[in-house]
């Protein structure tokens, strides 16, 4: 899954939200530098990216993406799923998606020094543009693309999978919902297991 997601699952604890957002930048066992909370959620992100890999639903979606794409399709069906997530918003959260972000890069700011240095670099564009909020409309997903495709030097040809994603809309919008719905469950699941792991130590 990509960023909001990975947010989104993360539940109501701010740290553990951070954790899961920062945890692509932290490698092996250096989590444990971080506060509790945060190691909490750097965890539940990587049982969330393994599940995700390994769904039948999210396979479905790779698989439409693999002839045109290859191994980038994951990659892509992760932005394209943020973007139904971001767009049917209003089913999953009270909180407006605007008011939402906002509070998230908020609480990213407050808390810069933890960041890790990829995440320090990123974030002022992150907000300037306001990726999170953009990912609604299909011109964010394209801007996202575009970004991904350049650091691939143009090899990925990630930049044209609008293409698809317009084309197959419905079947992506429909897998991404029947799918989000058994990752709520299981993340819901996850990090308590997690959270309990720390307790008993």
């Amino acid at each position: 899954m990509n960023f909001l997601a990975h947010i989104y699952l993360s539940g109501d604890n701010e740290f553990v939200t951070i954790g899961n957002f920062i945890a692509d930048g932290i490698r092996g066992k250096s989590y444990k530098k971080f506060p509790i909370d945060v190691q909490i959620g750097i965890l539940l992100h990587r049982e969330i990216d393994t599940y995700t890999d390994a769904h039948p639903t999210v396979r479905q979606s790779t698989k439409r993406l693999h002839k045109n794409y290859s191994h980038y399709s994951g990659v892509i069906v992760d932005i394209l799923y943020d973007h139904f997530l971001a767009k049917n918003w209003k089913d999953y959260s009270n909180v407006p998606l605007e008011v939402y972000v906002e509070q998230f890069y908020d609480s990213l700011e407050a808390n810069f020094e933890m960041l890790p240095n990829r995440t320090q670099r990123m974030l002022p564009h992150m907000i300037a543009d306001n990726w999170l909020l953009s990912y609604a409309k299909i011109e964010g997903i394209q801007r996202v693309l575009d970004g991904m495709n350049r650091r691939t030097k143009n090899v990925s040809g990630m930049n044209t999978a609008t293409n698809e994603l317009k084309q197959y809309y419905a079947e992506f919008e429909s897998e991404f919902t029947s799918f989000f719905e058994e990752l709520r469950a299981f993340t819901k699941l996850k990090r308590i297991d997690i959270t309990k792991t720390f307790q008993h130590k």
